[in-house]
């Protein structure tokens, strides 16, 4: 027996992308530890977060609300990637890459967003 978000594709990436994330994070300098380290690891563990408490919905449109969440979260991590690249706390290819990936992600959520909006989800 599972919740039905373990299940969800989408899910399953986001929380691939917040341990990806972490991993770059944990390492900061102590002291951005409670500053930006917190701050990025929160909103990178939001997006996964809102998809699974908005599966458990009781319409579509809840399940879009918070999709839209995701998406504000995605944003803050985008942002802090470039605060991080421009403090020469990551490299190019490190900021590129999960630029991609937070590209990808965003991409996931609209199709899947736009999905429960034209269909109705069991």
């Amino acid at each position: 027996m599972s919740f039905k978000f373990v299940k969800l594709k989408l899910w399953q990436i986001a929380m691939e992308y917040d341990e990806y994330i972490y991993q770059i994070f944990k390492s900061f300098p102590k002291s951005e530890m409670y500053n930006l380290s917190s701050q990025i690891t929160k909103a990178s563990n939001s997006i996964a977060l809102n998809i699974s408490e908005g599966s458990i919905k009781q319409c579509n449109a809840e399940f879009t609300s918070f999709l839209r969440y995701s998406l504000r979260s995605l944003a803050e991590v985008v942002t802090y990637l470039y605060n991080v690249k421009r403090r020469d706390y990551i490299n190019e290819e490190i900021f590129e890459t999960k630029y991609q990936e937070s590209y990808k992600l965003m991409n996931m959520i609209l199709a899947f967003k736009s999905k429960i909006n034209s269909t109705q989800l069991n």
